[in-house]
């Protein structure tokens, strides 16, 4: 397992060794105790989700302020721009990003530890994404920063997109809080 620790340190891209022969392919998805020597965290994760998006959608940015989630992140189809946003009000990064191209031809996966706000753009006709997390969704508790955020000024390579105009995003995310929001609370 090779990883890269991204702009934000706690936030890691892991690449995996992958074998493969014109048969197809085989890779060790995850292991317990290579997580643990490559992040140092020792997390259990409780749920897995699986989501699929056509070319375009932007899921997020999305927290919990109780029962916050690390999340393991990986595409299995297509191709995605996955973020990640410091909200550790604590921390030196706070109000930073972190980013990463993630596809179902490089397996990557990327750890988005608790206390962060995770998002993702889909740049493939569709996408579909896996994620481990740490803790249950917990609806009363799930908040949004909007992606377009101007004070957190992601990057969302809008140059690369293969269509025009604005992502397409949910009610929720599109009334989601300005960041200065949580600065403040």
């Amino acid at each position: 397992m090779h990883y890269e620790r991204l702009s934000i340190p706690d936030v890691i891209l892991m690449t995996p060794k992958v074998f493969g022969d014109e048969r197809g392919f085989f890779m060790e998805s995850f292991n317990q105790r290579v997580f643990e020597e490559v992040t140092d965290v020792h997390a259990t994760f409780v749920q897995d989700n699986h989501s699929r998006s056509r070319q375009g959608v932007l899921r997020g940015l999305h927290y919990q302020v109780e029962q916050p989630q690390g999340k393991l992140v990986r595409v299995i189809v297509g191709e995605i721009l996955d973020v990640a946003v410091d909200i550790r009000k604590n921390s030196a990064t706070f109000g930073q990003w972190a980013s990463a191209r993630l596809s179902a031809y490089h397996h990557q996966q990327l750890w988005v530890p608790e206390g962060f706000a995770h998002g993702f753009l889909v740049l493939s006709e569709v996408a579909e994404v896996l994620y481990k997390t740490t803790d249950y969704y917990a609806p009363q508790h799930e908040r949004s920063i909007r992606w377009d955020d101007p004070t957190l000024a992601i990057d969302w390579q809008r140059g690369s997109w293969p269509w025009e105009g604005e992502p397409q995003v949910s009610d929720k995310d599109a009334s989601a809080n300005n960041f200065h929001t949580l600065a403040e609370d």
